[in-house]
């Protein structure tokens, strides 16, 4: 069985490297992954977030929507939350402001141009 951990027990930490955006979380005892993103499917979900606001998004169907894996789509949604990007209501992820899509590629590209 998969086990959960809660958010303050993992170490997540989003960087820029190859023109991707790359989630690398850490589990106690050291353990953990990586994934990444393509900034093209980023920008997808970004746009595809943008244009449903009214409804919200979820993983899989965006996913589905986009025609894009999953991982990609996920690591792209727990940037824009983390940033505050999104917002989260139940189980359904809504724009922030109305200019999402702005404030989605202003992080990504301040995150790709930081010195280390």
């Amino acid at each position: 069985m998969r086990r959960r951990y809660r958010d303050d027990q993992r170490d997540v930490r989003f960087e820029v490297l190859d023109g991707r955006l790359v989630r690398t979380v850490v589990l106690p005892g050291g353990r953990g992954y990586v994934h990444r993103c393509t900034r093209e499917v980023f920008e997808a979900v970004a746009h595809a977030t943008e244009e449903r606001a009214a409804e919200g998004v979820t993983l899989d169907p965006l996913a589905t929507a986009l025609d894009a894996p999953a991982t990609q789509v996920n690591v792209a949604l727990e940037f824009l939350k983390e940033r505050g990007s999104v917002v989260t209501r139940g189980r359904r992820n809504y724009p922030a402001s109305a200019v999402l899509f702005e404030d989605a590629m202003t992080e990504f590209c301040y995150l790709r141009d930081l010195p280390y």
